[in-house]
C-alpha cells in the first residue's frame, strides 16, 4: 500500500502496490464496489446562485493555478479508463461556462474505452452550444430544472426568472438531437416546487424525459432545513393522488433513481432517495474535483490531491497506487446515510427541562445542536438556531444567503385589570392620561427598538407597524393585537411580539397607582407569512 506523507505540500511514495493488481482491484473498495463511473468538475464556477446549492454573494474559487488543465484532466481521465471507468459526467459548478469545454469533450471521445460521455448543466446554453457538444462527443445529457415557473425560476436561482424559456428550449432540442433519454434533475423542496409535482410528471407524457426528483441534501453553505425535505414516498403518494396508476419499472444496473411510470406515459420519473434510503451498495462513482482532488464519496470529508503529485512528476503507476488507495478508504455508506447521532443529557437551570446536547455527523462536519426536547437523539428533535452548532455559544443567525420576500406576523397580549382599573379606562381618568392611546404608541416604538432590545434580533426594514389596544369592560381586560409587515430576509414575529408585550407593560404602569392586581397574559404569535413557512396559532383560547 501506498504511504504518503504530506508535508508543506510535498509527497513521497514509500512503497508500490500496484505493479501485481489486476484491473478490476485498482478500482474495487473494500466492500466489493467496482467503480467504473467517474464525475469530473471542470470549474467551481456557476452563472446562477440556486438557493438550496450557494449563499448568494457565491463562494471563495480557487485560484486559476490551482485547478487541473486541461491536458492534466484528460491524463486522469484517460489512467481511470485504461483501469476501468467506462462512464464519465462532466460537472461543474456549472461546466459550460468553461470556455474552451467543446475541446475537452473532444479529447475525452478519443479516450477508445470510454461508452459514455455525460454532461450535468443548468441549460442556459444549450441551444447555442448543444449542437457542438454532440458533434465533439457528448452522448448523454442531465439538465437541472427545479421549477416550471417563471417567479420560482427566478427565486431559486436568483437570476431573471426569464431564463427559464431558454433552459425550456434548450431541453426540446436535446429531444429533437436524439438524446434519449433527457434527464432533468429536480431538488423537490416543501414550501418552493413541491406544488409543482402533476406538471412535472406531465413533461413525461409525450416526451423522453426522465424527471429525477432528488431530496433536498445538507452542504455546508445551503442553509439545510429538514422541514424543507420531501421524503421520496411522500412524493410518490402525492403524485398517485393525481395518476393512480403511477407504478415502479425496472432501474438500470448501479442506477441512483427508483424509476416509476405513468402507463402510456412515453417518458418516465425517478427518485433519488439520498436522505430517507440511501443507495450506496451499488455505488460505483468517484469524484474529480476541478482543484486535482479525489472523492471516493461526495459526501465524505477527506479528499486526495492527484494534482501535486501528476505535477511533481508521478509515473501512472504511483498515480494508481493513490487512487487504489482513496477507493479502498471509501466508507460502507455516506457520511448522509449513516448519520450516527450521540447525546448527552443534561439538567437546565431551575430543572424545567433536559437539555440535549447532539453531534451528527452531516457531510463530513461535526455538528452540534442544543435542543429543548428530550428523546432519543433522533433526526426529528428541534434545533435551536441561536445557538452554535460547533461551540454550542449563543449566535446570531446569518441570513446573508437568504432571498429578500415580504413577511407578516400578528400577535396578541392581554391585560386583566380590576374593576377600579377598568372603570377609569373607561372613562378616560386616570392621572396619566390616556391609557389605550399611550399604550398603542409605546408598542409602536417598542416594535422599531426591537433588535436593541432582544439581544440576537436583526434590525431590519419595517414597512408598517399597527398596534390595536382596545377595553372589554364586561370582562375587565385589555386586548392588544399587534401587526408587522417587511420585505426584508428575516421575519417579523419579534417585533410584532415586543409591540404586544410593551404595550401591555405601559397599560400596567398607567394603571398601577390605583391597582398591583393588573395581570399581563396570554402574549403569543398569532400568525405569520414569508420566509420558508406559514403559521396560524390554533384557534383553541377565548380570544
Amino acid at each position: 500500500m501506498l504511504l504518503r506523507t504530506i508535508c508543506k505540500n510535498k509527497w513521497s511514495v514509500k512503497s508500490i502496490s500496484t505493479k501485481n493488481s489486476s484491473l478490476d482491484e485498482i478500482l474495487t473498495d473494500t466492500f466489493g464496489r467496482k467503480h467504473n463511473y467517474l464525475r469530473v468538475s471542470l470549474t467551481e464556477r456557476c452563472n446562477l446562485r440556486c438557493e438550496y446549492c450557494m449563499p448568494l454573494k457565491g463562494t471563495k474559487l480557487s485560484e486559476q493555478s490551482k485547478l487541473l488543465s486541461n491536458n492534466e484532466i484528460v491524463r486522469l481521465v484517460s489512467l481511470f479508463a485504461k483501469y476501468g471507468v467506462d462512464k464519465i459526467r462532466i460537472t461543474g459548478g456549472e461546466p459550460t461556462v468553461k470556455k474552451d469545454i467543446i475541446q475537452i469533450v473532444e479529447s475525452l471521445r478519443d479516450i477508445k474505452k470510454l461508452k459514455t460521455i455525460a454532461m450535468t448543466t443548468n441549460g442556459l446554453t444549450l441551444t447555442k452550444y448543444l449542437v457542438d457538444f454532440q458533434r465533439a462527443g457528448l452522448n448523454a445529457l442531465n439538465v437541472s430544472l427545479d421549477t416550471l415557473q417563471q417567479n420560482t425560476y427566478g427565486k431559486i436561482t436568483r437570476r431573471d426568472g426569464q431564463l427559464l424559456k431558454r433552459v425550456l428550449a434548450g431541453i426540446d432540442l436535446a429531444l429533437q438531437l436524439g438524446f434519449s433519454p433527457v434527464k432533468v434533475n429536480c431538488v423537490l423542496m416543501r414550501g418552493i416546487n413541491f406544488n409543482e409535482l402533476r406538471d412535472f410528471v406531465e413533461m413525461t407524457r409525450d416526451r423522453t424525459i426522465s424527471y429525477r426528483f432528488i431530496e433536498f441534501m445538507p452542504f455546508s453553505m445551503n442553509d439545510w432545513d429538514e422541514k424543507r425535505m420531501v421524503p421520496y414516498k411522500e412524493a410518490i403518494r402525492e403524485i398517485m393522488k393525481s395518476y393512480p396508476n403511477f407504478e415502479p419499472c425496472n432501474n438500470e444496473p448501479n442506477s441512483t433513481s427508483k424509476m416509476y411510470r405513468v402507463p402510456g406515459f412515453v417518458g418516465n420519473i425517478g427518485f433519488i432517495s439520498s436522505m430517507t434510503e440511501d443507495y450506496c451498495d451499488s455505488c460505483n462513482r468517484l469524484r474529480l474535483m476541478a482543484d486535482g482532488n479525489l472523492k471516493a464519496c461526495l459526501f465524505q470529508n477527506n479528499e486526495i490531491s492527484l494534482r501535486d503529485p501528476l505535477r511533481e512528476g508521478a509515473s501512472d503507476e504511483e498515480l494508481l497506487d493513490i487512487i487504489s488507495n482513496a477507493v479502498n478508504d471509501k466508507k460502507r455508506k455516506h457520511a448522509v446515510a449513516d448519520r450516527s447521532v450521540s447525546m448527552m443529557t443534561t439538567v437546565n437551570r431551575g430543572g424545567r427541562f433536559a437539555r440535549n446536547v447532539c453531534t451528527a455527523s452531516i457531510g463530513g462536519r461535526l455538528a452540534r445542536n442544543i435542543c429543548t426536547a428530550s428523546g432519543d437523539g433522533g433526526d426529528d428533535e428541534p434545533r435551536l438556531t441561536h445557538v452554535d452548532r460547533r461551540s454550542g455559544d449563543a449566535r446570531m443567525v446569518d441570513v446573508s444567503g437568504k432571498r429578500e420576500t415580504r413577511r407578516t406576523a400578528t400577535a396578541v397580549a392581554r391585560v386583566r385589570l380590576d374593576a377600579t382599573a377598568t372603570r377609569l379606562i373607561a372613562e378616560d381618568a386616570c392621572k396619566k392620561g390616556d391609557v389605550l392611546s399611550v399604550a398603542r404608541l409605546a408598542g409602536t416604538c417598542a416594535a422599531k427598538l426591537t433588535w436593541q432590545l432582544i439581544p440576537l434580533c436583526h434590525q431590519i426594514r419595517l414597512d408598517s407597524v399597527k398596534v390595536d389596544a382596545r377595553l372589554d369592560e364586561h370582562g375587565g381586560r385589555v386586548h392588544i393585537t399587534a401587526t408587522a409587515v417587511s420585505t426584508d430576509r428575516t421575519g417579523v414575529e419579534m417585533e410584532c411580539l415586543t409591540a404586544c408585550t410593551v404595550a401591555a407593560l405601559t397599560v400596567y404602569d398607567m394603571c398601577k397607582a390605583v391597582s398591583r392586581d393588573t395581570v399581563i397574559e396570554h402574549v403569543k404569535l398569532l400568525s405569520k407569512t414569508g420566509g420558508k413557512t406559514d403559521y396560524r396559532a390554533n384557534d383553541d383560547d377565548d380570544d
